[in-house]
């Protein structure tokens, strides 16, 4: 076999590898779908199971950085607190409006 002929042979394989690879992938995002349209029916919400997902994965420190800006932004924007504090802050502008 020629050295063009073996890079071609090599080239297809790979090719088709990738090719099965793909085909699997698209039957595991099925099936995975599938697990959130039952977890769905039984009453989940899978916005937040995604978001649980995402978090899972991360290491430690970089879920807790995550979650610190987050905190630091919704803070920034007047969205965090304890619910005495939200409560507060609605009865504030309850007062305001009226």
């Amino acid at each position: 076999m020629t050295k063009t002929g073996f890079a071609a042979a090599h080239l297809r394989s790979f090719i088709e590898r990738i090719e099965r690879l793909e085909e699997e992938k698209s039957a595991l995002t099925a099936d995975i779908r599938e697990v959130y349209s039952e977890a769905k029916s039984q009453g989940f919400c899978t916005k937040t199971m995604r978001k649980i997902i995402a978090l899972r994965k991360m290491e430690e420190a970089d879920r807790q950085e995550a979650e610190a800006m987050l905190d630091l932004y919704k803070s920034a924007l007047g969205m965090a607190g304890t619910p005495l504090g939200e409560y507060a802050a609605h009865r504030e502008k309850e007062l305001a409006d009226a």
